[in-house]
């Protein structure tokens, strides 16, 4: 039987801070789907692709606005997520509350990182940005500089970020998260709060691509360390987050379908 999706949208959660809404069969649980763009753009309309997929699933599917840099440094927007988690909670809408996850690409795959590290919910991470410290270190010396080559607001996510590393716009996009406040960088790195009490986390991220996958091997060791379930998917080439969703999608909803069965 098909899955027929209502989508709300502009629903206010936090203030001045709206999110979309898919609604179908719900029988699977729920998921925040959290957008990417580096912290420092992007909305809810651009994840409108994936939280349809993820809806036609039989996920009641949120997709929040959160604050972007600058005004919005760290962990502004990890905190806007999590209000969006306990909104999400305490609604009037039909789901197990015993299912929730998180998915996100890119600075969404961080916070989905974070709200798994924090909540002990399930999470699926594109591209997370996960090691913001280790790599500011590793590439000290080189520039940090905004790419203004592209309009941000007109292309698709998967068009993004699509051709490799570019070291010196991660480290822009990581300054403006912390402020250029380099005293933030440790408490801004998720590494810093893996514990046994964290929700297992399945990360996916291309070989060659704008974000290190240094980093999600990094927190795989740590959330083994801890008990915690956690899969690491590596595809080849240069593809970012959204990019690769074809080769993603799958393992991506095969791992919450167990983890969630089980909650």
């Amino acid at each position: 039987m098909e899955n027929t999706i209502k989508i709300t949208r502009d629903i206010i959660y936090k203030d001045n801070l709206a999110l979309d809404l898919y609604s179908g069969t719900n029988l699977k649980g729920a998921i925040i789907d959290i957008h990417g763009g580096g912290w420092f753009h992007g909305d809810k309309a651009k994840d409108e692709d994936l939280a349809t997929r993820l809806a036609q699933e039989g996920y009641l599917v949120i997709v929040p606005n959160y604050r972007l840099t600058p005004a919005g440094v760290y962990p502004a927007g990890k905190d806007d997520i999590l209000f969006a988690l306990e909104w999400l909670r305490q609604s009037d809408y039909d789901f197990d509350r015993t299912k929730i996850a998180a998915w996100g690409s890119s600075a969404g795959g961080n916070i989905s990182v974070e709200v798994a590290l924090v909540a002990g919910i399930p999470a699926i991470s594109w591209s997370g940005i996960i090691d913001l410290e280790g790599f500011i270190l590793e590439t000290d010396g080189n520039a940090a500089e905004k790419k203004d080559d592209l309009d941000f607001g007109s292309i698709p996510s998967a068009n993004i970020n699509q051709g490799g590393r570019n070291d010196a716009f991660l480290r822009w996009c990581i300054y403006e998260l912390i402020g250029n406040d380099r005293t933030l960088l440790k408490e801004a790195t998720p590494l810093n709060r893996v514990s046994s009490k964290s929700g297992p986390i399945y990360m996916a991220n291309s070989m060659d691509e704008f974000v290190p996958a240094e980093g999600a091997l990094k927190l795989q060791k740590m959330l083994l360390d801890s008990g915690i379930p956690t899969t690491v998917q590596l595809v080849s080439g240069t593809l970012h987050a959204k990019g690769y969703m074809p080769d993603a999608i799958e393992p991506s909803l095969s791992f919450l379908e167990i983890f969630l069965k089980n909650s």
